[in-house]
């Protein structure tokens, strides 16, 4: 990950040291600024940013408004954090082309997974797009999947859901989350496509198929360990 940018945006110094510290550890480039009309003069005059992590409220210029302006000209990922969790904030969010949602307080460790799952997404990988996991290979170039060096045969959706559990490894990922992924529905989509499709990508995986988890209430997280 070196060398990839990361613009931290917040009024608060202590939750920029804290994001900033966790994310220099997996070897980001970590840019930062106080209040949004800052954030805004540092990614102008950056243009290598890969990924923004922005707060809500601020001073001056809020998140809400700096989203809007940076999403005028481009489509960089953007995190946003905020002290409320209040379900139309974050339909706002989405509505403003915001990849992930994250309230206060949260784990660090789970944000630069985040981050990194975010960023596999947008930047692929060096060696052509492939996923290993738990004795699963995926190549989304290629379009296959090897269990223990053993191709499978896998629907297309059930290529992008697995697809997208790999590259969220270790999150648990709500059922309206894999909707607007996978399959790009509204935020209330049916979760019982899901469910279904789950069950069947689970019987094709054979034994591997445990790693996908039931988070009951929630949706399902894909764990190896």
């Amino acid at each position: 990950m070196e060398n990839i940018k990361i613009l931290v945006v917040d009024d608060e110094s202590r939750m920029r040291k804290l994001v900033k510290d966790f994310l220099a550890r997996e070897g980001y480039s970590v840019l930062e600024a106080g209040d949004g009309m800052e954030a805004m003069d540092v990614f102008y005059s950056d243009k290598d940013i890969a990924l923004i992590i922005l707060d809500v409220m601020m001073p001056k210029m809020d998140g809400w408004q700096v989203c809007r302006e940076i999403r005028e000209s481009s489509k960089v990922p953007i995190i946003m954090l905020t002290a409320r969790s209040e379900e139309r904030d974050e339909l706002q969010g989405f509505e403003l082309g915001v990849d992930e949602y994250i309230s206060k307080p949260f784990s660090p460790k789970i944000l630069v997974a985040r981050v990194n799952a975010i960023l596999r997404r947008t930047l692929g990988s060096d060696e052509g797009d492939v996923i290993e996991a738990g004795g699963i290979v995926l190549d989304k170039t290629a379009h296959i999947v090897k269990i223990d060096g053993e191709p499978i045969e896998l629907s297309y959706k059930e290529f992008e859901l697995l697809s997208y559990f790999m590259e969220n490894e270790g999150i648990a990922l709500s059922r309206e989350k894999i909707l607007n992924n996978v399959w790009n529905y509204d935020y209330f989509g049916d979760a019982r496509t899901i469910d279904t499709h789950v069950k069947k990508l689970r019987s094709k995986l054979g034994d591997k198929g445990e790693y996908i988890r039931t988070i009951w209430g929630m949706g399902y997280k894909f764990e190896t360990d």
